[in-house]
This record gives structure tokens, sequence and C-alpha cells, in this order.
């Protein structure tokens, strides 16, 4: 008669867990790193800290007296107003925080502010000179007005801007 067939066996291979095994860890580390640095913050935001505060308004400052010109029309826009509550407000954090600074943040702060004010000087008679001479452009805050005269060719030969 026949012979009953032979149990198959189970064969099972220990390299190939411990493979497994290894690649199971390997991929919740990197999910572990994926994890902490979004946690992290992925913008990388500064850190908040007075420095931070002094360079955000120190910025502002810069951005009013024309430090980021408009890349379309490649004029410098200026915004005096804007321009000076930013030195202004730089200055009131001076003078509140006097004698509460290290050595090395009151130089720092004296000094922005010093060379901001400068600056400001500086951007306020260079406008009003070219007001004088009529070539300052008014830019108008108004979407509509914007959108009319945006295909029309320029009038003045300026290249600053002030804000209407």
């Amino acid at each position: 008669m026949t012979e009953p067939a032979p149990e198959p066996k189970l064969h099972v291979d220990s390299d190939w867990k411990a493979q497994a095994e290894a690649e199971r860890e390997k991929l919740k580390k990197i999910d572990s790193e994926r994890t902490d640095k979004s946690a992290a913050g992925a913008d990388d935001l500064p850190p908040a800290d007075f420095r931070t505060i002094v360079g955000m308004l120190a910025t502002q400052a810069l951005g009013g007296l024309g430090a980021y010109g408009d890349p379309q029309t490649r004029r410098v826009v200026v915004d005096l107003p804007a321009a000076q509550f930013a030195i202004d407000l730089l200055g009131v954090l001076e003078a509140k925080t006097k004698g509460n600074l290290s050595a090395e943040e009151a130089a720092e702060l004296k000094g922005i502010v010093t060379e901001l004010r400068a600056r400001f000087v500086q951007f306020a008679q260079m406008v009003a000179a070219q007001a004088a001479q009529g070539g300052v452009a008014q830019a108008s805050t108004s979407p509509a007005a914007a959108q009319a005269t945006a295909g029309a060719a320029p009038t003045a030969k300026s290249k600053i801007i002030l804000p209407g």
C-alpha cells in the first residue's frame, strides 16, 4: 500500500526574523527623528529673547526707510511714519529697560537706536528735497486706484514712493 504523505515541516528562518526586527527598529528611529524635528518647529523660529524683539523692531524701521523695494516697479517704498513708530518703540524699550540689561545688550540697543535715528533724518531730508523738486511719487492705498494706474506709464522719475 501506499505510504502516508510526510507532514510538511515548517522551517522558520531566524535570520529573517532578526533582519525584519532590525528594519522595524530602524524605521521607528527615523519616525521618532521626524517627530522630534516637527515638534521643534518646522519654521525654525528664532529664540524668544530680547535680541529678537530688538531685531524685529529694527527690521520694521528699516522697511519703512526703504530697505525693501518693490520688485515689480524697482522703486523704493518709504514709509516714514511707520519707520518713526518702530524707532520710537525701540526708544521706549531702551528707556524702560535701562538698568535691567547686560552691558552688551544696552550697548547694542543704543547703537541700533542711534543708527536708525540718523538714517531716519537722512531719509526725511532726502524725501523732502525730492518732494520740493516734484520727484516723489505718492502711492495710493486704494486697490482700485492701483489697478487703474498699473498699466499707465509712471509720470515721475523718482525711485521713491511714499504711501498715500
